[in-house]
């Protein structure tokens, strides 16, 4: 897995192409000033592209952090020996000094973009602001994951510098929230100002998002998110506001009609064609390294008929028990079911149970009781929590996590979510010895440069 993480971030600097319309994918060389129609399309893809490299190794880092997930890799012991016991090492690109450096890159190249799309002659104003604001929707993106995965009170955000300049300082979690929240309204600002059509084709899984009105749905669903994370963090009511307003303004693509599709939303893409890369996520379930925590199972409910939540029967599969260092498992992962499965950045689901907190947090359970209700029955086939809405915040905030663990398997929230929310444990040991560890650290070399 580390070993494909390292190529997918040499596909960020644009060696993949075929399914994504790159003109010159072998050779497509540094964005300059007044660049073409296809250099602005062959970069936003790009960017993406990077975007992407860290993607399903996020998912599984974070899973078996989170207690999701175990990988038994009898070639690299460290998914074991690092992420549960520890100690987490910064001073490599991989487990403990993991998952930053993609990220910087790809906000680098959202950056080369951004710094010269105003000289873009052969795009119209319209088309150059709308392509601001899907690269700095993408950009902000980016600083999320990186806060998901630090929580050391410091990244650097301040990044567009001139080569040889000194590093970025460092600035506190909470100003690096805000942030992402300013980003992503001027974002949403030059969306409103790039007219009705993108100047470029975005990939299949923005189907639905991929002309600037969808964009923006999008954009503003990041946000919400955004903000019922700060809210969280310890900004509260006005962050759970604000996040709230925009999931009940129509601004976002959240649904619970009858006829809602919760897996709605916008996604990363995988392929085997020449020049992409499949999903490294997808293994044979019966043979490959990865595993199902067994807890997942253990707090999987029982439906009112028969069978166990529809979320875990159709995201896991039962397979021979295998133990590792004193671990067992005896459930494969089919959340990623084929090499073209998809990885979400975000979907209708999500913005459900986004809506939940931020409604428990302002103290209207009846709202949020029915957003968790809704997605028990509607996602997990179960019956609606009787009473939920008399229940107490904290009680309400355990039901919201666990409908998000299932709702969200394997998708990278989990650990997240239990560290902002102050639910982290020794109750995740899964043997006396494990650690449970609140962050990743800041990469070494990040360190010393500043030294």
């Amino acid at each position: 897995m580390k070993a494909t993480t390292c190529l997918l971030a040499l596909a960020a600097l644009g060696v993949w192409a075929c399914d994504f319309n790159i003109t010159d994918p072998n050779s497509p060389g540094p964005i300059g000033t007044d660049p073409s129609r296809a250099d602005v399309a062959d970069h936003v893809i790009g960017v993406i592209l990077a975007a992407r490299s860290d993607a399903a190794d996020w998912n599984l880092d974070a899973g078996i952090l989170g207690r999701e997930a175990y990988r038994f890799d009898g070639s690299d012991p460290r998914f074991i020996s690092e992420f549960l016991n520890g100690p987490l090492d910064p001073g490599g690109g991989a487990f403990g000094g993991d998952h930053w450096i993609e990220e910087y890159n790809a906000i680098l190249s959202a950056n080369q973009l951004l710094d010269v799309i105003g000289t873009a002659t052969r795009l119209t104003a319209a088309e150059q602001n709308g392509t601001r604001g899907v690269v700095e929707t993408l950009k902000a993106y980016e600083f999320v994951m990186v806060l998901m995965g630090h929580a050391e009170d410091s990244i650097p955000v301040d990044v567009d510098l001139p080569i040889g300049a000194p590093p970025a300082p460092l600035v506190s979690n909470d100003s690096a929230f805000t942030f992402v929240s300013s980003l992503l309204d001027a974002a949403d600002a030059h969306l409103a100002a790039g007219g009705t059509a993108l100047p470029f084709t975005l990939p299949a899984g923005f189907t639905g998002f991929a002309d600037v009105a969808g964009y923006r749905k999008f954009n503003r669903a990041l946000k919400a998110a955004v903000e019922v994370y700060r809210g969280s963090l310890g900004c509260g009511a006005p962050c759970y506001t604000t996040a709230k307003g925009l999931l009940e303004s129509g601004a976002t693509f959240i649904d619970t009609s009858a006829t809602a599709n919760l897996a709605a939303g916008v996604y990363f893409d995988y392929s085997t064609n020449p020049g992409d890369a499949p999903n490294p996520l997808f293994q044979n379930p019966q043979t490959g390294e990865n595993f199902v925590n067994p807890r997942i199972k253990d707090s999987a409910e029982t439906k009112p008929t028969t069978g166990l939540d529809d979320r875990f029967t159709s995201k896991t599969v039962p397979r021979p028990i295998t133990t590792t260092e004193n671990l067992t498992s005896d459930v494969g992962w089919i959340r990623y079911p084929a090499t073209t499965a998809q990885i979400p950045f975000i979907k209708n689901e999500e913005l459900i149970l986004l809506r939940a907190e931020a409604n428990n947090a302002l103290a209207l359970p009846v709202l949020a009781a029915n957003d968790v209700n809704y997605i028990r029955v509607t996602s997990g086939g179960l019956a609606p929590i009787a009473g939920l809405a008399a229940q107490t915040q904290a009680q309400i905030l355990g039901a919201i996590l666990h409908e998000r663990m299932y709702s969200l398997l394997y998708e990278g929230h989990r650990w997240f979510d239990l560290r902002r929310t102050g639910r982290l444990g020794p109750y995740l040991k899964d043997r006396a010895t494990d650690a449970v560890f609140p962050t990743l650290p800041i990469p070494l070399d990040e360190v010393l440069a500043r030294k």
